[in-house]
């Protein structure tokens, strides 16, 4: 009774709304377009007129389902709520026919990469070698993916996983002409085609007859895809479009015969008879004319790979190769890349497993001072960042492939998340690696600089991590604003909303006190893992208030909040990189496998690491002016047109 009593008062604080904030989910209206997206990044901003719609496929599920209903881990992470199914135990969705079939292809994979395909050599060459083209399609390799009946091998997203670890630890340049290919290039076919363009296309994509493209950024749609000018103009007949426009930076794009192109087209609402201008996919052979592409373009790294511009004039594109309906390219698109964006995280777990090794090797048998290096503290500790990074990244990687091998639709903020961690994690590591061989990591003789300079376009395409550090944090401000919503209703009804209110209440007292949530871990991790798992559940409690409070300050106004967004985001990052190991290192010691020790040792260090920045980043997030500050440096320097300050000698 007590508790009912302080329900009115304590809540007051969600009534003091005014002009300032009303509980409700982050609405697209409210997110302008200067924040959205590159041409993968779901925080894109459809614009339909003056209308603009956040991530339209997130918007279209949570017609279906409420918050409630999701069993994403990271989503619950911006509530304080412990959403296990997906992360608890470590899943794994092998059958032992699907794993046998691994363990029948990774090993020819393997040789193939290191005794028939030159990484330097397609480097040098800014192509792939014919007989690794030709060696690939034998493999299947062009269609991991593409279901038997359609020629394909028809692997689950798990095995499709393991198998781009293996390319990505031998050549991201031929990763990319695969990737560009399957992942992206024709899955829309996988995801949305009638049985009839599964037909048509699939088996000659699968064996590599055809190569696929994806169409999308635009010299004037970047970060923001939604913008693309692009259009396809329906015939009066009904019967095909004509499409014109340009793309520019298309992998594969000299190559492919067939394109998935994304163009604005004229779309009447059934309901009103109004007509906007919205964005539709197409299936684009290049045989249908009016189509061409540029020269190669000349790159920093990824230099196998074909990357070029391609330009529609004017081709005539059949109605009934529409992908989806008509209106749903946006919805199409960001499917497309939301599904594709964990083999980039398999990819980057298999590069680091390659560098390590190479900078593992070195360290052994490099003698300095009399001693090997691999003594010095100094390696020490570069190697063991190393390894956790990958650790993490690889842990990521199968758990998310897993999840969606097991149906789980609800896992956008997951695959973000992981895009930005590989990418990352990759990079460092490469950069250490060069960093511990010295001058001869610097050689291109060695290798390890081709690998760095590929590496740096993972931060890029695929949603740059700066845009998808917006999605990620304004995705769980979504989440944590429909909580608070719910929570609104139950105030102005409290009578019938007696146990939501007292959960509520009792949740912020505890939160308040320092006395935490009372989430546990306990049931979910190996118990030589406890201290780890009490570091993240003290880190989930103080991240999901302050998530709150920001919400509270800002409503709708915290999409202007950059500076804070991409700190939550870093803190999300952080959160589920301890989950996703103290899951897997749980595994590993409840089977009592040969490495459970170290992975007990790299996931503790984790947890220990990521719970201190936590709480430093946390507390203080809007408590100081370095924001301001560096506002002021940033516009300073714009004014300028550069540095400001002049040469300290004066000239």
């Amino acid at each position: 009774m007590q508790g009912a009593r302080a329900g009115p008062g304590l809540c007051l604080r969600f009534l003091r709304l005014g002009s300032r904030w009303t509980p409700v989910a982050l609405s697209p209206q409210c997110c302008g377009p200067r924040l959205y997206s590159t041409q993968t990044a779901q925080a894109t901003l459809e614009k339909s007129g003056r209308k603009t719609t956040l991530e339209a496929d997130a918007t279209t599920k949570r017609k279906a389902k409420t918050t409630e209903d999701s069993k994403s881990f990271a989503a619950g992470m911006f509530m304080g709520q412990l959403r296990p199914e997906q992360v608890f135990p470590y899943p794994s969705a092998l059958s032992e026919e699907q794993a046998q079939t691994l363990r029948e292809l990774v090993p020819p994979v393997t040789r193939f990469f290191e005794e028939v395909n030159n990484a330097a050599a397609n480097d040098a060459l800014e192509q792939v070698e014919n007989q690794t083209l030709q060696g690939l399609k034998e493999l299947g390799a062009f269609g991991l993916q593409v279901p038997v009946e359609y020629g394909g091998l028809g692997l689950s997203n798990t095995q499709y996983a393991r198998l781009v670890d293996v390319v990505g630890a031998h050549d991201l340049g031929v990763g990319i002409v695969l990737g560009a290919h399957q992942s992206i290039g024709f899955k829309g076919i996988l995801l949305y085609g009638s049985p009839e363009q599964k037909t048509r296309y699939l088996p000659r994509l699968a064996t590599g007859e055809a190569v696929a493209a994806f169409c999308l950024t635009e010299p004037g749609s970047g970060s923001d895809a939604a913008s693309i000018r692009s259009r396809a103009v329906p015939s009066p007949c009904g019967g095909f479009y004509t499409l014109s426009g340009s793309k520019i930076w298309i992998s594969n794009g000299g190559l492919a015969e067939i394109f998935t192109v994304f163009a604005k087209t004229p779309v009447t609402d059934t309901a009103t008879g109004s007509v906007t201008e919205k964005i539709t996919a197409f299936i684009v052979e290049r045989g249908f004319g009016g189509v061409t592409s540029g020269p190669p373009e000349k790159k920093m790294g990824i230099k196998a790979s074909n990357t070029a511009e391609v330009h529609f004039d004017g081709t005539r594109v059949p109605a009934t190769n529409v992908l989806g309906l008509p209106g749903s390219g946006f919805k199409v698109a960001m499917n497309i890349l939301n599904n594709g964006r964990f083999g980039m995280a398999a990819a980057m777990a298999g590069t680091m497993r390659g560098v390590i090794a190479r900078a593992v090797e070195h360290a052994a048998n490099r003698t300095q001072f009399g001693d090997k290096i691999h003594n010095f503290g100094i390696i020490q500790e570069k190697l063991a960042r190393m390894a956790m990074l990958q650790y993490v990244t690889e842990s990521m990687a199968y758990m998310i492939s897993a999840n969606m091998d097991q149906g789980a639709t609800d896992f956008q903020i997951e695959a973000a998340i992981s895009k930005i961690f590989a990418s990352e994690a990759a990079w460092a590591a490469t950069d250490e690696c060069i960093q511990i061989m010295g001058g001869m990591g610097y050689m291109r003789e060695a290798g390890v600089e081709r690998v760095m300079r590929d590496l740096r376009i993972f931060r890029i395409f695929e949603g740059t991590n700066d845009i998808l550090r917006l999605f990620v944090a304004l995705n769980g401000f979504q989440v944590a604003g429909n909580k608070l919503q719910a929570l609104q209703r139950a105030v102005s009804n409290p009578l019938s909303s007696a146990g939501v209110l007292a959960s509520s209440i009792t949740e912020r007292i505890r939160r308040k006190a320092g006395w935490g949530s009372g989430i546990s871990l306990q049931h979910y991790v190996h118990p030589s893992l406890d201290e780890s798992a009490e570091l993240m559940v003290r880190s989930l409690d103080l991240f999901a208030g302050t998530v709150e409070e920001i919400l509270l300050r800002y409503g709708k106004k915290i999409v202007d909040q950059q500076f804070m967004l991409k700190r939550v985001a870093d803190c999300a990052i952080d959160l589920y990189a301890m989950g996703v190991v103290l899951s897997r290192a749980s595994r590993a010691l409840a089977e009592g496998q040969p490495t459970a020790q170290h992975e007990k040792l790299l996931c503790d260090t984790w947890c220990q690491e990521a719970s201190k920045r936590l709480m430093a980043t946390l507390p203080k997030l809007d408590a100081d002016g370095t924001f301001r500050d560096l506002r002021g440096i940033s516009r300073a320097l714009v004014e300028a047109g550069g540095v400001v300050c002049p040469n300290p000698l004066g000239f």
